[in-house]
Formats: structure tokens, C-alpha cells, sequence
């Protein structure tokens, strides 16, 4: 089994980008130029290397390739915006994977495109600026249109091959991944579970029972043997269930107006161990948008609107639009459920100036997107 963190530092350490890895600072799926270049990059490294995996690192500085990381991404469903946008699209994976050095809200991202059998992967529509129909290969450390390159197919197979070779875990990197957690965590409620006497699982957060029931916040979850990062929110509620094969997250969400909140199921993830040494995520969308009164949403949403014009003048805030402002992400998703299509472009409009209010704030306009990545590429 491949270790994801190794695999990262030798593909790092084995050369400047090339036709079977690339590495960004960042990516963007948020708006059309950067979901456009994201598939590029997918559809490139797709063509020029038909009969091996190629990667894409992300969180890592281009000059130096110091590891910076990014926002855990929790998106199970970035396969079906490949499949949307590409004809003859790969198979695409995104793993999250935790650096000891890093902030535990922080990874590493990992895209993993597998071989594609020789078919050629195309734009099925326009985005951006890319017509629908173009082409593109990798040529050295850069993507570009097939009018512009050579269209060249490497056979990196050995190549790649001694790279994940070298990244094969061990019982010794399994440890110290399971007491690295443990030593990260060791304010919470920690634990682990091995499955099929080959996989460990480990999860963290802040405990309470409720209804009979077992619910965790701040919570964190790593399968160690691959040090990929399956789980990770500071906000919402999760219940953990767990059978001889089978480990379930099942995740809530926290919305609501007028100071009634409550959590509502967002997403079930199942992760079940196989006797060869295998495993399989199935993920199963649960979230029914709660509905309210026009009327209210209306009232809401203005209000929320002179709240943003407020903040963007550097007006003082008084106690209650402070309270309104901290559940302003929310609320504004809650409008776009029920029909606000705007609410989404007042929210960004405001991004930079949360950002520098209340981190606090600013991690619930990124859970507010996240929940509604997930719920619109499902």
C-alpha cells in the first residue's frame, strides 16, 4: 500500500514538473477560470501518459517546492465534474494528506489521474475560454492545447512505477503515523480501530451523548497506513459507526434562522475493508434543504445585505448585527436553498472583509461553500 505522504516527497524530490506530475500553489473549483484549468491539467496529464498514474500536487510553493498546504477539501464528488466536463474522462481521485509540520486544519492535496487505455480525453463543452472539442497535452512542466504541442504520449511506466515503489508503506511509518495523531490531538477524545488486521484507522473530537447517541465535534479522521486525512471539520456534528468491516461517517449540519438552529444530515460516507487488503468509500448525499416563509427569507437577506455595506464601510458593528453576522454564511446558504440565487454573490463579495473581522466567521463562510460544492456536484 502506497504511502500518499512519501509518495508526495519523491515526487517532489524526483525532478521539476514534468509530463506525469504537475504542482500548484492552489486551485479554485469555486469559479469557471479555475474550475477550467483544474480540468486542463486533468485532461493533459490524461493524454500524455496513457499507460501509467500521473499526479497533481497541490499546496506546494512552484520556486522552492516548500510545502505550504491548503483548506481541507472534502469534495467525494470532483470525479463527477470530470466526468461533466471531459469526453473519455479518467479516473480521478483527490486525497488530503497531513504533514506533521502543517496546522491541523491544513494538507496536502493529492490528485491522482489513473491510465486512461489509449483513449483520447477531450473538453465535452465550453468553459472559459476552452471550446468545447479542445485537446491537451503536457509539454515538460506545462499544459497546453494539442494546435500548440507536439501531442506527445510518454511511456513514464517505469518511471512512475520506482516512485510509488519507494513509497510503499511499513509497519514503522503505520506507528508513527498513529502516535503522531495521537500527540496532535491529545485534547480531544482520540482513538483507533484496525480493520481486517491490516488497516488503522484513527479518530479524534470533542465527545457528548445525546438521545442515546454518541455525536462528536471537531472532529479529525486519518487512515494511517496511507496518511490520507478522510475527515476533518472544527463546526459540524458527526456520528461514527463501526462494524468488523465497515467504518461509517455520518455527517450534520448545522442551519436555521431567527437564533433556531438545529443539524440536519448531510452526508453518509462508508469506508468498507476487504480480506485483500483493499478498501472502498461509498458516499450517499442525505441533505433535504430545509424550506421557510419568502417572506422571512426576504426580511433575512436585506438584512444581511446592509450588514455586508456596514462591514465594507468600517462601520461599527453593534452586539446583535456582531451575533447576525456570525451566522451570516449560514443564513445566505439557507436563501440560496430556497430560491436566492444572489445570496451566493453577496457572500463572496464580503469574503476578503470576514476574513480580516473574524477567522471564526471566515471558517463559516469555507463551511458554507463546502456544504454547497458537495450538495451541487451531487
Amino acid at each position: 500500500m502506497i504511502n500518499k505522504r512519501l509518495l508526495i516527497k519523491n515526487l517532489l524530490a524526483h525532478n521539476s514538473e514534468n509530463s506525469f506530475y504537475d504542482k500548484k500553489r492552489q486551485i479554485n473549483l469555486a469559479e469557471k477560470e479555475g474550475k477550467a484549468k483544474f480540468l486542463k491539467h486533468i485532461c493533459a496529464l490524461s493524454n500524455s501518459n496513457p499507460n501509467n498514474n500521473s499526479y497533481m500536487v497541490i499546496g506546494v510553493e512552484d520556486a522552492d517546492n516548500e510545502i505550504k498546504g491548503v483548506d481541507f477539501f472534502d469534495d467525494s464528488k470532483i470525479q463527477n465534474l470530470v466526468n461533466a466536463y471531459l469526453e473519455h474522462p479518467p479516473l480521478v481521485a483527490y486525497e488530503n494528506i497531513p504533514f506533521p509540520h502543517l496546522p491541523v486544519d491544513l494538507v496536502v492535496g493529492l490528485v491522482s489521474i489513473r491510465p486512461n487505455k489509449g483513449r483520447t480525453c477531450s473538453l465535452r463543452k465550453s468553459i472559459w475560454k476552452y471550446p468545447a472539442g479542445s485537446i491537451f497535452f503536457r509539454e515538460g512542466s506545462i499544459s497546453i492545447a494539442s494546435e500548440f504541442s507536439r501531442g506527445t504520449q510518454s511511456d513514464n511506466s517505469a518511471i512512475v512505477a520506482s516512485i510509488e515503489s519507494h513509497s510503499q508503506n511499513n509497519i514503522e511509518m503505520t506507528l508513527d503515523g498513529v502516535f503522531d495523531f495521537m500527540r496532535k490531538h491529545d485534547n480531544l477524545n482520540s482513538t483507533y480501530k484496525v480493520f481486517q488486521e491490516y488497516f488503522v484507522i484513527c479518530w479524534s473530537g470533542k465527545k457528548k451523548e445525546q438521545g442515546g447517541k454518541t455525536y462528536f465535534s471537531r472532529v479529525d479522521i486519518e487512515l494511517i497506513n496511507e496518511q490520507v486525512k478522510l475527515f476533518y471539520s472544527d463546526l459540524d456534528e458527526v456520528r461514527i459507526e463501526i462494524s468488523d468491516d465497515v467504518f461509517t461517517i455520518l455527517e450534520f449540519v448545522r442551519l436555521g434562522l431567527n437564533d433556531r438552529f438545529r443539524y440536519y444530515p448531510l452526508e453518509e460516507v462508508k469506508i468498507f475493508f476487504k480480506e485483500n487488503a483493499t478498501y472502498e468509500i461509498k458516499t450517499n448525499m442525505l441533505f433535504e434543504p430545509p424550506q421557510f416563509e419568502k417572506k422571512t427569507l426576504f426580511h433575512i437577506y436585506n438584512a444581511n445585505t446592509a450588514l455586508i455595506a456596514k462591514l465594507k464601510k468600517g462601520l461599527p458593528l453593534s452586539l446583535s448585527e456582531e451575533k447576525d453576522l456570525y451566522n451570516l454564511p449560514a443564513t445566505f446558504l439557507l436563501c440560496y436553498f430556497n430560491g436566492f440565487d444572489e445570496a451566493l454573490e453577496r457572500m463572496e463579495e464580503v469574503k476578503e472583509e470576514l476574513k480580516i473581522y473574524d477567522p471564526g466567521i471566515y471558517q463559516q463562510y469555507k463551511e458554507s461553500l463546502r456544504i454547497l460544492r458537495k450538495v451541487k456536484y451531487n
